[in-house]
Protein backbone atom coordinates (compact mmCIF):
# COMPACT_ATOMS: atom_id res chain seq x y z
CA UNK A 1 0.00 0.00 0.00
CA UNK A 2 2.76 2.43 0.88
CA UNK A 3 5.21 2.80 -1.94
CA UNK A 4 7.52 5.34 -3.42
CA UNK A 5 6.36 4.61 -6.98
CA UNK A 6 5.13 7.50 -9.07
CA UNK A 7 3.68 7.98 -12.53
CA UNK A 8 6.12 8.50 -15.36
CA UNK A 9 6.40 12.07 -16.61
CA UNK A 10 6.71 10.88 -20.19
CA UNK A 11 3.57 8.78 -19.78
CA UNK A 12 1.66 11.81 -18.51
CA UNK A 13 2.91 13.87 -21.44
CA UNK A 14 1.90 11.07 -23.80
CA UNK A 15 -1.62 11.14 -22.37
CA UNK A 16 -1.80 14.92 -22.69
CA UNK A 17 -0.70 14.71 -26.33
CA UNK A 18 -3.33 12.02 -26.95
CA UNK A 19 -6.09 14.18 -25.50
CA UNK A 20 -4.93 17.19 -27.53
CA UNK A 21 -4.77 15.06 -30.69
CA UNK A 22 -8.22 13.57 -30.28
CA UNK A 23 -9.88 16.85 -29.34
CA UNK A 24 -8.26 18.70 -32.27
CA UNK A 25 -9.26 15.95 -34.67
CA UNK A 26 -12.82 15.89 -33.34
CA UNK A 27 -13.05 19.67 -33.78
CA UNK A 28 -11.72 19.51 -37.34
CA UNK A 29 -14.16 16.74 -38.28
CA UNK A 30 -17.08 18.58 -36.66
CA UNK A 31 -16.27 21.82 -38.46
CA UNK A 32 -15.83 19.97 -41.75
CA UNK A 33 -19.26 18.42 -41.27
CA UNK A 34 -20.74 21.78 -40.33
CA UNK A 35 -19.36 23.51 -43.44
CA UNK A 36 -20.39 20.56 -45.65
CA UNK A 37 -16.81 19.73 -46.59
CA UNK A 38 -16.07 23.29 -47.74
CA UNK A 39 -13.48 24.12 -45.10
CA UNK A 40 -10.32 26.23 -45.03
CA UNK A 41 -6.86 24.71 -45.30
CA UNK A 42 -6.19 25.30 -41.61
CA UNK A 43 -8.19 22.18 -40.72
CA UNK A 44 -5.95 20.08 -42.94
CA UNK A 45 -2.91 21.60 -41.27
CA UNK A 46 -4.46 20.79 -37.89
CA UNK A 47 -4.88 17.18 -39.00
CA UNK A 48 -1.19 17.07 -39.96
CA UNK A 49 -0.27 18.39 -36.52
CA UNK A 50 -2.49 15.73 -34.99
CA UNK A 51 -0.42 13.10 -36.79
CA UNK A 52 2.82 14.62 -35.53
CA UNK A 53 1.51 14.87 -31.95
CA UNK A 54 0.22 11.30 -32.08
CA UNK A 55 3.54 9.90 -33.31
CA UNK A 56 5.42 11.81 -30.61
CA UNK A 57 2.88 10.63 -28.03
CA UNK A 58 3.31 6.99 -29.02
CA UNK A 59 7.07 7.40 -28.86
CA UNK A 60 6.90 8.98 -25.40
CA UNK A 61 4.58 6.21 -24.22
CA UNK A 62 6.89 3.47 -25.44
CA UNK A 63 9.94 5.16 -23.89
CA UNK A 64 8.12 5.66 -20.58
CA UNK A 65 7.24 1.97 -20.49
CA UNK A 66 10.95 1.15 -20.18
CA UNK A 67 11.25 2.99 -16.83
CA UNK A 68 11.33 0.64 -13.84
CA UNK A 69 9.39 0.82 -10.58
CA UNK A 70 6.76 3.25 -11.88
CA UNK A 71 3.02 3.25 -12.34
CA UNK A 72 2.05 2.74 -15.98
CA UNK A 73 -1.58 3.93 -16.06
CA UNK A 74 -0.82 7.13 -17.98
CA UNK A 75 1.65 5.28 -20.18
CA UNK A 76 -0.97 2.80 -21.38
CA UNK A 77 -3.64 5.47 -21.63
CA UNK A 78 -1.33 7.71 -23.68
CA UNK A 79 -0.37 4.93 -26.05
CA UNK A 80 -4.03 3.98 -26.51
CA UNK A 81 -5.21 7.55 -27.15
CA UNK A 82 -2.43 8.29 -29.62
CA UNK A 83 -2.92 5.04 -31.53
CA UNK A 84 -6.64 5.83 -31.64
CA UNK A 85 -5.87 9.27 -33.09
CA UNK A 86 -3.59 7.70 -35.71
CA UNK A 87 -6.27 5.16 -36.57
CA UNK A 88 -8.86 7.91 -37.00
CA UNK A 89 -6.51 9.89 -39.27
CA UNK A 90 -5.87 6.73 -41.29
CA UNK A 91 -9.60 6.12 -41.72
CA UNK A 92 -10.14 9.73 -42.81
CA UNK A 93 -7.30 9.56 -45.32
CA UNK A 94 -8.48 6.20 -46.64
CA UNK A 95 -12.07 7.43 -46.99
CA UNK A 96 -10.88 10.58 -48.75
CA UNK A 97 -8.66 8.70 -51.17
CA UNK A 98 -11.20 6.07 -52.19
CA UNK A 99 -14.47 7.97 -51.92
CA UNK A 100 -16.54 8.13 -55.05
Amino acid sequence: MFTNKEHTHKGIMSTILGVISLSTLAYAVFMSYRYVGNVPRQYGAAAMLVMVYAFVGVGLGVVSKTERDKFYLFTYMGIFLNVLALAMISVILYAGAYAE
